[in-house]
């Protein structure tokens, strides 16, 4: 997978195709998020001592999902005379497929984009990348976190919104720096417990960034308008 904090900023490019539809920008941003939750379901597998094969890069990769997706909200927008709600369905597919895209396209592992099919989109299975590039790819999740939440920071800050919410916004930024500072030598010289302690702070700022999102919806809405 690329890392979550690129996927939200390619999700955050669609607002040049977001024509003023109240939600979709929103939605493909929230959706960009989304595949990746699956890590939690690895994580519950790996502290039960289950397989952890099958679980990433599968269900909330695939085709499938996306139109799932796509399909409830666009019922439930019907259902609630409120286009926002299927515009949002819409957004959230496009950031689902955007997700699946880039993992295709920049990755080194396959993606199960037909789901529950067992057909595999590999671009790279005959390449092998360095060790050391393999190592840094993890702390740099903490980077593009916080690359990402400075690129929503500014965008609150040139129209306005969430004043409210810009000191605990600069915290969370700021612990994203930091956790890549620490964490890129401890990916070198930790031989052992580094992927637990390093999981564990991936969850949190993956939940952390979707919910500093949902809470920065006047800033995405105001992008949108």
């Amino acid at each position: 997978m690329a890392q979550a904090g690129i996927h939200a900023m390619v999700g955050m490019l669609t607002r040049k195709v977001a024509d003023k539809r109240r939600w979709l920008l929103f939605g493909a941003i929230l959706g960009s998020f989304i595949p990746d939750m699956d890590n939690f379901g690895v994580a519950v597998a790996t502290l039960t001592k289950a397989p952890t094969e099958g679980i990433h890069r599968t269900a909330t990769h695939s085709i499938f999902f996306m139109l799932a997706v796509v399909a409830v909200f666009y019922l439930l927008g019907q259902v609630k005379k409120d286009v926002r709600w299927s515009n949002l369905g819409f957004g959230l597919g496009l950031g689902l497929l955007l997700h699946s895209l880039l993992d295709i396209l920049v990755w080194f592992n396959g993606v199960a984009l037909f789901w529950p099919l067992p057909i595999w989109v590999n671009l790279w299975e005959n390449i092998t990348p360095p060790a050391w590039f393999m190592k840094f790819m993890d702390p740099a999740e903490f980077l593009c976190f916080g690359i990402y939440l400075w690129i929503l920071g500014g965008w609150a800050h040139g129209r306005g919104t969430d004043a409210d919410f810009m000191g605990k916004h600069r915290i969370w930024m700021m612990l994203e720096f930091a956790l890549f500072i620490i964490f890129t030598p401890l990916a070198y010289l930790m031989t052992k417990g580094f992927l637990t302690i390093y999981g564990a702070l991936y969850l949190f700022s993956i939940t952390m960034a979707f919910f500093v999102t949902i809470r920065m919806r006047r800033t995405v809405e105001a992008v949108e308008s």
